[in-house]
Formats: structure tokens, sequence, C-alpha cells
């Protein structure tokens, strides 16, 4: 054992390049798998902590509840201490999370209480209290008058009591008053209650009065030895509620707790009822956990369905670059294999560098993870990474398991092919490099086409709106991020490539016949050398048709979804900020109608319509943050063309110049630009922007008339232009026209309009406020766009997806430019024999390096302008479908696949930089060529 561990070090030094670059993918696979369950439970923690916040409904969203309430009129004692003890020993051991607060408070049944003295206290009122024990109740209130209870009964039977102080002044009691508390039930026991104190709650909104303190204002408190002992205990009075309160802080808690601690609540309440009758749990966070159970379970779905086709892209990696490691070693394992190794010896020394290879990534690939999991939570979108507060990121149990799975796939990828090649003997090694040009497994068996068709079938299954997809919760946007969305464009752009390949080497061959007569010498040797052994160039040109295909796709798509999402925020406001101000008004009141036809009663006046007083204007110029400020108008209007009614529209009001400046516009939808139907307006008072569906509708052309009913004046418009969208403005939902408000005003009296401003960056809405409210001008609503953006950008969902797919894209670059520089330094060190042949028959060192940059530029060159037009044509096919079923005919403003010019120069500076380092590995390769040395007897290695 010892000799095969010193042989195997000897052969990982031996094949170190081969050795690091296999564990260079190892640690991708493992850091980028284990990253998403790291991601996912931080951003667990960030919802449960928005949870906690949000969804308390007065209880901490951690609280549990359990009571008891005698349903028989007594109290098993025993069963009692039994489920006492189990509830404040196990049951926190068995949750195993801080305990923020907990109250225990035991109850008898309440009775209408009389006065000993009724000369000292009034008789003649009806007071019904309750005796309660609460827990730790000293530690939670301060006294305000008179002392803290006794623990135990005085001798002669009084029991020791305080009350709230609103309870005393609500029932008209006060310190040193003696209550008389009849207990029916065939005990006709009388006690004897003195009132010794009154007490105000030290934060009434804490969780310890989690019953409000309304419900505790006839309740006198008492102390729990002397509830248990003297009440229970002595007397046999029995308890009427027992309940147990805890609050526990679940702001730590893991993705991998979740199920666990769900089925712990669940036991709970299984385990109380057994131990005392009729206790159950009442309030409880089981369903707040399985709710957040689902949100883990599809956050991290959606995430690893993302990441699915980089980890197989990684996994491919590894798998070529074993291969490569394998093809360099064949001879050597075909000649230890004819020498008499054993196969399990052989195979046991792949597996084992494997194994030591996969320990190594476990320990490291995990730390790694980390940074890429803080890197995903930082995303605020493609590409975009920003200084916030992150999301808390730290090791968990689903981490590692997806860590270990993705090291025993790279193992497996990377070992089982040596299970071939040990069982090869140098005979069978000989006899397969005489048949090299046997077709792979795949094109036997047509696999491409296949491919080709479950792609066009996914396509059709989401062109019928009919795949399914998981609930990601980027609802916010109105995106549909399915998953499905990501895994079959990368199996189309697979299967692209495949069928490319099937075609690549007849498409030489015809080149080559049709032009061999001309061709020169470098460029016959290229396609003659790729026809007779284009198999061995496969592995290269379908790893960088995958990898820049979904560099292009993933890029697109997070461009895609960032500035769609962000559009349709932006179109909805209009503007950074609107502000809608309320508006003072006195109702004219007209004269009513003359009464006909004689009898009736007295006729009412009519208010016709309300004379507003505008707001001043020009404070909103001067306020902090503010570049420009526009009055928009923004009423319903009844339409009329051609004397004719046309329905009802929206009519908006602008001040052209002023709008021009806070306005957001998308260039695109519009015929001209929009500046110009701006300055249109300015010519005339009287033109208006009319919709596209109005004009449709009614045939409407430039410079016809069309009058509008507002506040029951008519106003007429000409038709200055037909523009389908507008910002703020929704076509299908209400037909608008866009008119000058000065000439609005000047036709109807001035009715509200809103306040739209551009700020400057940085600037804050709340800034404002307190400049408006000195100036007069009352706020009836404020929209902020920007705000609305951040709020979506911090969503754990949506910095998911833009996190993985920017990691993703960074990884696609990495390992297109390793495998590229990987595969010719094995093919260019491989080839040795055959340069040297061919150096010594005459050729140039200038032609053999135009012969091998020919054969970069047909196989690298050709695969990586597939691979760029392939992810572009997928985008086009499949980007489409992130719109929802509800909105994608109908969506404002209209979807559009974003193709970003930065993101493909990028690609193309590492397609670049992978050129580069191809050609000067060459050119340093036959420069350091020997002919007397490349050409002698022996083996190619």
């Amino acid at each position: 054992m010892n000799a095969l561990i010193r042989f195997l070090f000897r052969k990982m030094w031996n094949t170190r390049w081969l050795t690091i670059s296999t564990l260079a993918g190892l640690l991708v696979a493992v850091a980028f798998t284990t990253s998403i369950p790291m991601y996912a439970d931080g951003a667990l923690k960030r919802v449960v902590a928005q949870s906690l916040k949000e969804n308390s409904e007065g209880l901490p969203a951690g609280s549990l509840l359990i009571r008891y309430q005698s349903t028989d009129g007594k109290t098993d004692r025993a069963g009692f201490d039994s489920v006492n003890q189990y509830i404040t020993e196990d049951v926190p051991k068995k949750i195993g999370f801080p305990v923020q607060a907990s109250q225990r408070s035991l109850t008898i049944r309440s009775a209408d209480v009389t006065p000993e003295d009724p000369e000292k206290v009034d008789a003649s009122r009806a007071r019904k209290l309750a005796l309660a024990s609460f827990g730790e109740l000293e530690d939670h209130a301060e006294l305000a008058g008179g002392k803290m209870y006794a623990d135990r009964a005085a001798a002669d039977g009084t029991i020791q009591a305080v009350m709230m102080e609103e309870a005393m002044f609500r029932s008209d009691l006060h310190v040193g008053d003696v209550l008389l508390y009849p207990i029916y039930g065939g005990l006709n026991i009388t006690l004897r209650v003195e009132i010794v104190g009154s007490f105000k709650p030290t934060d009434d909104t804490g969780a310890y009065w989690y019953q409000g303190l309304d419900s505790l204002m006839n309740t006198m408190f008492i102390a729990e030895p002397a509830m248990l002992e003297d009440l229970n205990g002595s007397l046999k009075i029995p308890l009427q509620t027992a309940n147990w309160y805890s609050a526990y802080d679940l702001g730590d808690i893991q993705t991998g707790q979740l199920s666990p601690l769900e089925q712990t609540l669940n036991r709970i309440d299984i385990e109380v009822y057994q131990k005392l009758k009729d206790t159950r749990v009442e309030i409880s966070f089981a369903d707040m956990l399985k709710e957040f159970r689902t949100q883990s379970i599809q956050l991290q779905t959606m995430l690893f369905t993302l990441a699915v086709p980089m980890i197989a892209m990684v996994f491919y990696f590894i798998t070529m670059n074993a291969r490569q490691s394998l093809e360099k070693q064949r001879s050597d394992i075909a000649v230890m294999r004819s020498r008499g190794a054993g196969t399990r010896q052989i195979f046991l020394i792949f597996l084992l560098e494997g194994v030591l290879l996969g320990i190594v990534s476990l320990v490291v690939g995990p730390l790694i993870g980390w940074f890429m999991a803080k890197s995903i939570g930082s995303a605020d979108g493609f590409l975009s990474f920003v200084n916030r507060k992150a999301i808390p990121v730290g090791f968990n149990s689903d981490g590692i398991m997806a860590g270990v799975l993705a090291v025993l796939v790279a193992i497996g990828a990377a070992v089982i092919p040596a299970i071939v090649f040990t069982r090869t003997s140098i005979v069978d090694y000989k006899r397969k490099m005489a048949r090299t040009d046997r077709a792979p497994v795949w094109q036997r068996w047509f696999l491409d086409i296949a491919l080709i068709g479950v792609s066009a079938y996914g396509w059709y299954l989401f062109n019928e709106r009919q795949m399914v997809s998981f609930k990601t919760g980027l609802t916010t946007d109105q995106l549909n991020v399915q998953p499905f969305l990501f895994f079959v464009p990368a199996l189309s752009i697979f299967a692209a490539g495949l069928l490319f390949l099937r075609l690549f080497p007849l498409l030489l061959k015809l080149f080559n016949r049709l032009w061999r007569a001309i061709l020169p010498v470098p460029l016959y040797l290229t396609l003659t050398q790729l026809s007779r052994s284009s198999r061995a160039y496969y592995s290269l040109m379908i790893l960088l048709i995958l990898t820049l295909g979904l560099g292009v796709y993933n890029s697109s798509a997070a461009r895609t979804i960032g500035l769609n999402s962000e559009e349709r925020i932006l179109y909805k406001h209009g503007a950074d900020v609107v502000v809608s101000t309320a508006w003072e008004g006195n109702a004219e009141i007209s004269a009513p109608p003359a009464n006909s036809g004689g009898g009736g009663g007295q006729q009412q006046p009519i208010p016709s319509r309300i004379n507003y007083n505008e707001p001043p204007f020009e404070v909103f110029k001067t306020l902090p943050g503010v570049e420009h400020a526009a009055q928009v108008l923004q009423t319903k209007a009844d339409i009329k063309i051609s004397g004719r009614t046309a329905g009802q529209g929206t009519l908006m009001g602008i001040v052209n110049q002023d709008f021009a400046q806070v306005a957001w516009f998308r260039d695109d939808l519009y015929p001209f630009d929009p500046y110009w139907y701006l300055a249109l307006m300015g010519k005339s008072a009287e033109i208006a922007l009319v919709s596209s569906n109005l004009a449709e509708k009614y045939d409407l052309k430039q410079w016809d008339q069309i009058e509008v009913t507002v506040q029951e004046q008519n106003v007429s418009f000409l038709v200055g232009a037909i523009l389908p969208y507008w910002p703020a403005q929704y076509p299908d939902q209400s037909p608008f026209i866009i008119a000058n408000l000065g000439y609005i005003f000047d036709e109807v009296p001035k009715i509200p309009y809103d306040v739209w401003l551009k700020m400057k960056p940085d600037a804050k809405t709340s800034d404002i406020i307190e400049p408006l409210q000195q100036a007069g001008i009352e706020i009836a609503a404020i929209s902020d766009a920007r705000n609305e953006l951040i709020t979506q950008s911090k969503h754990p969902a949506r910095g998911g997806v833009f996190g993985i797919l920017s990691l993703g894209f960074l990884i696609t670059i990495v390992v297109s430019l390793a495998g590229y520089v990987l595969f010719w330094f094995f093919n260019l060190s491989g080839r040795i024999v055959q340069i040297g042949v061919l150096r010594a028959m005459g050729l140039s060192r200038r032609q053999l390096t135009g012969m091998l940059l020919l054969e970069q530029i047909f196989t690298a060159g050709l695969s990586i302008g597939l691979g760029i037009g392939i992810g572009k044509l997928a985008s086009l096919l499949f980007l489409p479908f992130l719109q929802t079923t509800d909105n994608a005919v109908g969506q404002v403003p209209p979807f559009r696949v974003v193709f970003d010019n930065s993101d493909t120069v990028k690609l193309y500076i590492v397609v670049a930089v992978m050129m580069a380092i191809g050609a000067a590995l060459l050119v340093s390769h036959i420069r350091r060529l020997k002919v007397h040395q490349a050409v002698k007897l022996g083996e190619e290695r």
C-alpha cells in the first residue's frame, strides 16, 4: 500500500498541471454548489427577520402558548406537575432557541366578590374578579402603592393580592380593601382576599403581557405558592386555566432546522395532552415555519435550477480535463496492464487521486463558496455588486451535503472513464488508435437530433404557457422567472452545438474537395488534419459553444429581467417622485330647478361644482434635493368625436417645458423622439396628443378636432399627433389625451393636479416633507419610484437570481479560458512527432505556425462565433417567456430582450485573450521544437 501511495504522488507530480487543473475544477464545483444553500440560508434569515417584524400581530412571531382548561371542574395535580416540568424544562431544550420572554399564569374560576366591610368599600357595585398567579410578576411590574403580596396565605387564611393601578380605579378599590371571594362547585369556601398593593407594568407592550392589559382589568394577582400550595393543594380548589407562554428568538434559524423544528412543535401538542388531559397548544409558530420551509425550498430549487447549466459545464470541464489526462497516460496504462498490473490496482490509483483532490476541495471549496454567497447577497443587478448590509451567510449542513454531492459527481465523472482505460491492453490501444475516425456514441444514436426535438418541445410548451413553473416571489417586477427558462435554453444551446459538430466534418470535406487544387499548403494540411481527426476537437468545441452561449444567454436574461422590471416602475410613476397635495375648496351652490306640477316638497340647493384654492407651486422648485418640478393634471373626462360620445378617457394636462425635464421616457416607445411631441404641443395651445387605440377606433387623423368634457365644461382640441404610450398612461385601461395645462385651465376652473419631481442623485424624499408643511401645503400622498426600485432590489429571490447569473457568467469566462488553454497545451504536447515530421519534410516554422493558427480559427474561432450566435438566438427565442401569462399581451411598456454591449465586449476580450494565449503557446512550442528529438522511434507521449 505504501508503494502504491508513493507511486500515486509521483504520478501526480509528473502530471502536476493536469492535477492542478482538475483540483481547480473541483474547487469551482464545490464552491458554486455550496454557495447556494449558504445564500438560501442567509436569505431565509432575512425573510424571518422581516416576518418577525411584520407578521407578529401583537405577539412576537416566535410565540408558543400552551393552555390547560379544566372541563370537569377538577385538576389532576400529578398530571399538572408532569406537564409543567415538561413545558418549563424539556420544551425549551427541544426547540433549542433563546427565550425572549416567558410567563406562566394560573387562574381559578372568577366569582362575584363582596367587600368584607361595606362601609369602606361600595357594596352596591357589582364586581366580578378572578384570582390568578403570574410567574415572575415582580420582574415585570413596579409598585404604584402599597407592597407586593406574600408568598403564602396568612394564619387566618387571608390571601394577599395586588392589582393593576388602572384596574383598581375602574373597580373603585383601594390598597387595604378586603374582599370575600366565594368558591362554588361543592366546596362552599369563601376566600378572604386582601389587596395589599397596586402596580404598573414596566413595559406594557412587552411580550410578557401577551394577553393585553385590558383583559387583566378584572384580575387579582397572588403569589404562585399561594395558588398552588394553599388554594389548589390545601383547599383543593381546581385550576380553571393554566397558560404557559414563551416567545422564542428565531433570528438565527437555519434552513436545516425548519423541518425538525416543525415536527417538534407538532409533537409537543401530542405530548402535553397525554400528560394532562385538556392541555393543548393554542398558539404556535409551526405554520410560519412551514411557510418559511416552503419559501426556502422554492428559493433553493430556483437557484439550483438556474445554476445547473453552469455546474454541468464545470463538471464537463472536469470530465474533459480527466479524459485529456487519461489520453496522455493511456499508453502508460496499457503498458502497465500488459506487464501484469491488475485492473483493480490501476483503477485504485485514479480513485485515490480523485478522493485526495476531493478532500482538499471539500476543505477549501466551502470557504470560497462563503465568499460567493456573500457576493450573491450583495448583487444589485447583473455584474453589479454593491456595498450594503450583507445577508448573514454561514456554513450549514445543507451546504456541506451539496459540496459532498458535487465532489462525488465530479470524482465519478473523472474516474469512471478510467475503468474503460484500465481494461485496455497495449494491443487494444493500438487497435483503437487505428479507428479514430469512428463516430462518437451520440452521433451514432442521433442524440443531438433528439435533444433538438426536446428543446423545440420545451419552446412549444412555453409558447402555450403549459410549462410548470415555481413561484419565486418575483412578483413585484411582474416577471415570471421560471427556472426552466434557464434549463431548456441551456439544453438547446448544447443540442445546437452537437448538431453543428455533426455537420462540421462534412463541411470540411466539402470545402477540401472543392478547393484542394488551389489551397496553399498550410490551409490544405489544416483541412486534412481536421477532416481526419475532427473528433479530437469535439470536446473543446462543445465546451466553447456551451460556455459562451450560456454566457450570452445568462447576461441577456439578467439584463432583460433588471431593465424591464425597472422600466415598469419608472413608467408607472412617470417621474422620480409624484406628490399629491390636498386642495381646499368651496362648493358652488346653484339654484334649484323650478317646481313643476304643483305639490311636492321644498327643493334643496344643488352643489354644481367646487371652487378650489391652488397651493403655491413655486415652493416645489426650491425644495431640498429637487432639480425640476412640473404640474401634471390627470383626470377622467368624457370624449366626444364629431358630436358623438366616444366614452371616457384620461385627460393629462402638462406644461411641456417642465414636463420634458421631469418625465421618464423610453425612446423606442414612440414613432418620433418624445421631445418632438412636446415641441409640437408648444406651437399652439389647442394641440393635443391622442392615444393610438382611440385614434384607430374612431379613424382619427392629424388635425382632426375632438371635444372633452371636464367639470361640465367642453374643451376642444386639435389632434397634433397619435402615439401608443405616454408616461403613467395605460391605453388599454383608458385612452388618453395629452394637452397643455394652461389651455385647459383657461377653459375649465382649476382642479387638483399632482406635482412631478426630478430629484438630485441620492436626495431623500423625506427632506421635502417638512418644508412643504412649513409652507402650509398639506400632503395627501407621495409615491417614490426610487424607493420602490430599492425595495425590489433587496428582495432575496431577485438578488439570488442576479447573483447566480453574475457568478455563472464569471465562471463561464474562467472555464472557457482554462479549457481552451489546457486543450491546446495538451494537444500540442501530444503532437510532437507529427509536428517534427512535418518540419523535417521541409515545412518552415512560419508555415507550421500558420497551419496551427488556422486549426485554432477553424475550431475554436468557429465555436466562439457559434456560441455567441446561438446564445443570442436562444435569448430571442426564450426570454420573451419571462413575461407572465397575465401581462404577455397588454404589457406596458412592451417587453424587450436586452443585449448589453458591455457584456459582449467582456466576452470579446476573453476571446481575444484566449486566442492570444493559444497563439503564444504554439509559437513557443514550435520555437522550442528540435527536429532530431521529435523524429524518433517510440511512443507519442
